[in-house]
């Protein structure tokens, strides 16, 4: 997929995998994977800044934890995290539909 499109929705797709479960950097670009299909296959350089952003931002919340001998920063949805996704799914909806009417204007 092309890296423009999705400049400006990162930060609502990590909030969206991290609403499910807490989990760390990599468990994260895997499930974005995963969930669109291989569509998304996002490198690691666009992830992390995100959600150092989405962190200082309150919207998650992160921790060392270790696993499998490795120390890894596991990220939490927080309150805030999961109203600030409630926004960016309604502003989604707007924005797919009316760009929906203006491409498909059978619809």
């Amino acid at each position: 997929m092309n890296a423009d499109a999705l400049r400006g929705h990162m930060e609502a797709l990590l909030l969206s995998v991290l609403e499910r479960e807490p989990l760390h950097g990599y468990a994260i670009i895997e499930a974005l994977r995963e969930r669109s299909g291989g569509a998304l296959d996002v490198p690691t350089g666009t992830v992390y800044p995100a959600l150092r952003r989405l962190e200082s931002a309150g919207y998650l919340a992160g921790e060392w934890a270790v696993s499998g001998g490795r120390k890894r920063r596991t990220y939490r949805l927080t309150d805030a995290g999961r109203t600030a996704l409630a926004g960016e799914r309604s502003a989604w909806k707007a924005f797919t539909s009316a760009i929906g009417s203006v491409l498909d204007p059978s619809r």
